[in-house]
C-alpha cells in the first residue's frame, strides 16, 4: 500500500509514499506490516498517528520512537493485513487478485497467465506470461481491452488478438 521513503522529524515519525489513488485511505487501518533493516521477517506496528503531507503521509507508529528507529525502517513496504480491506465494489478488483488468472480472447483463444500487474503511470499492465512459452504480453489494464474479469473461475477475458 506504500513504502517507507524516510524518517521525519525528531520523535520517530516516518515519510511514506503511498501506492494507492487515495493516500489518506492508508491512515485509515490501525496497523500496518513492516519490515525492519536488520530483520527478515514483517511485523505489525501499531498506527499512533498520521497526515497527509504534499502527495506523501507523514506516520507516527508504536514502538519506533527516534529518527534512528524510523531510519530503520526505510524502504520498507507498507502492507495492511487483507482480512483490514473492504469488499472490492463492482467492477473492482484488487490488483494482487489478478496474478495466477488465465487469459483468454473474447474469440475464446488462450493467451496465458498473468504473472504480475504492473503500474507504470496512466494504469496498470497485465505481464501476461504464454503457456507455450512466446514472448511476454503486455495488456493495459482498461475497459477498452479487459472485457471481463472472472475472479471465482480465475479467468479474465481481454479483445486482444494472439498475434499482438
Amino acid at each position: 500500500m506504500g513504502r517507507v521513503a524516510a524518517p521525519y522529524g525528531v520523535r520517530g515519525w516516518m515519510k511514506v509514499l503511498p501506492f494507492t489513488d487515495a493516500p489518506e485511505a492508508l491512515l485509515g487501518f490501525a496497523a500496518w506490516r513492516m519490515t525492519m533493516r536488520d530483520e527478515r521477517e514483517a511485523r505489525e506496528f501499531r498506527l499512533v498517528e498520521g497526515r497527509a503531507h504534499g502527495g506523501a503521509l507523514v506516520a507516527k507508529v508504536e514502538g519506533i520512537d527516534s529518527p534512528e528507529a524510523a531510519a530503520l525502517l526505510r524502504g520498507s513496504t507498507v502492507e495492511v493485513a487483507r482480512a483490514a480491506l473492504p469488499e472490492a465494489g463492482e467492477d473492482e478488483v484488487y490488483l494482487a487478485d489478478l496474478p495466477g488468472c488465465a487469459v483468454v480472447t473474447t474469440a475464446g483463444a488462450a493467451l496465458g497467465t498473468i504473472e504480475a500487474v504492473d503500474d507504470f503511470g496512466a494504469h496498470p499492465v497485465l505481464r501476461v506470461a504464454p503457456a507455450d512459452g512466446g514472448a511476454l504480453r503486455l495488456i493495459p489494464l482498461v475497459a477498452a481491452y479487459v472485457k471481463a474479469v472472472d475472479l471465482a473461475a480465475r479467468v479474465i477475458e481481454v479483445e486482444w488478438e494472439a498475434d499482438y
